[in-house]
């Protein structure tokens, strides 16, 4: 039977709303980036992110009822993003959807986060299906994941402390690259005409063959700038730009491999989050997913980052479950999938 679900994001700094049918198609899907606000900051700011989210969300809802052609009485159930994120930001996403779940009296189903990026790829590649396996990399998670059904999921390997979408940030910062610097740090890698002499250590963790460690490339990015700075060298984005993405995409590739060489019964990768957005990335990834003769895939750009429609995906499989929340249900700021 045909399940329609309203749902809401605010994990960070995009607020969202969208409605999905069936989880794998999408009625609309409205995102306000709060990109704007926080630039000045040079990164989030968790109590404005918090007060933005309110000021928006309810417009946002009903705008993404008016653009799917379905009315409040057709939704089925009211999801938001539970877990993890800004704890301020999450409240104001599940407190908005469990009222709205009351008062329509349908039920409210809370979603991880990390399994609505997962998700993403459901509403853009119709084929995919577990089992298969997952590299979500954002600005608050690297983690390789064994997705077994639409509701059942393995952290096979993930960051031990700073994620790669954060390391991009505040790469992009040193340099003097304005926030969110993934975007041009991209194109400065993709500029580049070579290196250079720079060269970053990889993000591996040595002593497991499926972590990663960015804490230490991005320490070697400051250390280098600041030490060029001393000398009077100018530092060359452009080069710079290409060795760090070469050492992050040498990092995910390497653990990649690990991962899928020891469960060869995952046959697909998919790419997720809004890292995976970096075309030197996607490019890597799809090399690596050939030379193991795996299919491979990545939501369009659209939904690489943080929208309501993955939250409406996955929402629907959960809700398929039973896994639903009650109008005590509480978010969580941190949580593995």
């Amino acid at each position: 039977m045909s399940k329609i679900i309203l749902a809401i994001e605010s994990s960070c700094d995009e607020t969202s709303a969208a409605v999905v049918k069936d989880g794998r198609t999408v009625l609309s899907n409205v995102v306000l980036s709060q990109i704007d606000i926080h630039k000045k900051y040079g990164g989030v700011v968790p109590e404005i992110a918090s007060r933005a989210h309110t000021e928006a969300i309810s417009h946002l809802a009903k705008q993404a009822i008016e653009q799917s052609g379905v009315t409040f009485d057709d939704i089925d159930a009211v999801a938001a993003t539970s877990l993890p994120g800004l704890i301020g930001a999450l409240l104001v996403g599940v407190s908005f959807a469990k009222a709205l779940a009351y008062s329509l009296s349908k039920p409210f189903v809370p979603v991880n986060h990390i399994r609505g990026h997962i998700a993403a790829g459901y509403l853009a590649h119709e084929e995919l299906k577990p089992p298969f396996c997952a590299a979500v990399l954002s600005g608050g998670h690297t983690s390789i994941i064994g997705v077994d059904n639409y509701t059942s999921f393995r952290v096979l390997g993930c960051t031990r402390d700073d994620a790669a979408g954060e390391a991009f940030d505040k790469t992009a910062r040193i340099i003097g690259i304005p926030y969110p610097g993934g975007k041009e740090m991209d194109e400065l890698a993709a500029s580049a005409k070579g290196c250079g002499n720079y060269e970053f250590p990889s993000p591996i963790v040595k002593d497991s063959p499926f972590e990663f460690s960015f804490s230490g490339l991005k320490t070697a990015v400051i250390n280098r700038v600041h030490n060029d700075e001393q000398k009077g060298i100018e530092t060359d984005r452009e080069a710079l730009a290409c060795a760090f993405t070469k050492a992050v995409i040498s990092g995910i590739t390497t653990r990649l491999e690990n991962v899928l060489n020891a469960y060869p019964e995952y046959t697909s990768l998919l790419l997720c989050g809004g890292v995976s957005a970096n075309s030197h990335i996607r490019k890597a990834a799809e090399k690596l997913c050939k030379k193991k003769k795996i299919s491979f895939y990545v939501p369009p750009l659209s939904l690489c980052g943080d929208n309501a429609a993955m939250i409406g995906s996955q929402a629907f499989y959960e809700f398929a479950e039973g896994n639903v929340g009650g109008l005590d249900h509480n978010p969580i700021p941190d949580s593995e999938v």
